[in-house]
């Protein structure tokens, strides 16, 4: 067991570590641009996933705020609603103050034979 202190020590570690690294990647047939294509690739994919879920975090975000806004109209119309059905409610009562008589008989028209006029110059 090592015990390491200061940090010089882990620096020169740490370089150590990455230097065998690279020397493994050397002694691979495997050229450096196929690293560097594949290191690319990943950092590009964890970008994306990041740009992605700040996309999904915003969306949802903006989702809330829509819900909130369409629960705030329901709650208008429906007292709006309540408003105009109390208003119809006491429409007969105010048509008999004013002196308003319900109709008792039922008015119809015939329109049977009926013939709109002709236009002028028609024949």
């Amino acid at each position: 067991m090592r015990v390491v202190e200061g940090g010089r020590a882990e620096g020169r570690f740490v370089v150590q570590r990455l230097g065998r690294a690279l020397g493994w990647v050397r002694a691979r047939s495997v050229p450096m641009v196929h690293v560097a294509v594949a290191i690319t690739f990943l950092v590009g994919t964890l970008i994306g996933a990041l740009m992605l879920r700040t996309q999904m975090v915003s969306n949802a975000f903006e989702m809330s705020a829509i819900e909130s806004n369409i629960g705030r109209l329901t709650q208008d119309v429906q007292e709006e609603q309540a408003r105009l059905d109390k208003l119809q409610a006491s429409l007969p009562q105010k048509a008999t103050d004013l002196g308003m008589v319900p109709q008792s008989t039922s008015v119809t028209i015939d329109l049977n034979g009926y013939q709109p006029p002709k236009a002028d110059g028609a024949k």
